[in-house]
């Protein structure tokens, strides 16, 4: 589908120069008395490879749409992640390069989004926050109220994240996958 540069947006794929990209960042910029210019970050979904490129306003960009299937994640096996179709129950292997964003986040039965493009498995996308358990962290000292310090956490799938004085081992805490922020303790 052509869609003029104006209206790209931050996570669409569009078809460039032959090979599939995903817009990271976008802006528009408008010189003097100039036309208009659409100044885009892309990464190859591929390869992982950015560029930037800009677009004048008037061009047209192949939109790529990609099917989105709920999935479930089961297992890790060495280099390789195994998830299944909620629908299907049909199960996929996907290598550990496509998932290396976000296999900090993964623990079984985490319900994930995985896009496709012909049957092809591109992406992952975990949920905006997750729960994982604390496995490993310093105990809290008692003037840390006061100043307000955060100390390491390690968590069940090896992810250290930076969290409150008051978070103790075996505590089930609420992670945003977005920022790797702590955001709250889970009951």
């Amino acid at each position: 589908m052509l869609i003029q540069a104006t209206q790209l947006r931050s996570g669409m794929v569009v078809d460039y120069n032959g090979a599939l990209w995903r817009v990271m960042t976008i802006s528009h910029i408008t010189p003097g008395n100039w036309r208009g210019m659409v100044q885009t970050k892309l990464r190859n979904i591929k390869t992982g490879g950015q560029t930037e490129n800009r677009f004048r306003s008037e061009d047209r960009v192949e939109r790529v749409i990609l099917d989105q299937v709920q999935m479930e994640f089961l297992y890790r096996e060495g280099d390789q992640f195994y998830f299944m179709n909620t629908k299907t129950y049909d199960q996929i292997t996907l290598p550990a390069e496509m998932v290396e964003e976000v296999e900090g986040f993964l623990t079984p039965n985490t319900q994930v989004e995985v896009e496709f493009f012909d049957s092809t498995p591109l992406n992952v996308a975990v949920p905006k926050t997750v729960n994982l358990k604390v496995l490993r962290t310093d105990p809290g000292m008692k003037s840390a109220a006061v100043t307000n310090t955060l100390k390491p956490a390690t968590t069940e799938t090896g992810l250290v994240v930076q969290v409150p004085h008051f978070v103790a081992e075996g505590d089930i805490i609420t992670i945003s996958t977005e920022t790797h922020e702590y955001l709250s303790r889970s009951k």
